[in-house]
């Protein structure tokens, strides 16, 4: 939290920059919509224009769930416990 000042949603663009930044914003927008990226997204307003941002309990959860899946991968390859 402290990462982002203590904002709880935080703008799409800073998302995309610290951990999708091998993606444009657009292809990342693409990704979310399509449910590749198993993240949410709110709209500010109802508009599509309006301004983007993911909450911070939902990047976090994200997080933890890629965590996990690389840690029972890593489990998997070198049977670790």
């Amino acid at each position: 939290m402290t990462s982002y000042g203590g904002k709880a949603v935080i703008p799409l663009d800073e998302v995309r920059r610290n951990f999708f930044s091998h993606l444009t914003l657009q292809k990342l927008l693409r990704k979310l919509s399509s449910g590749d990226i198993a993240l949410p997204l709110m709209r500010m307003e109802h508009s599509q224009k309006c301004a983007t941002g993911v909450h911070l309990q939902d990047l976090a959860d994200h997080l933890n769930k890629r965590r996990q899946a690389a840690k029972k991968e890593l489990r998997q390859m070198t049977g670790w416990a």
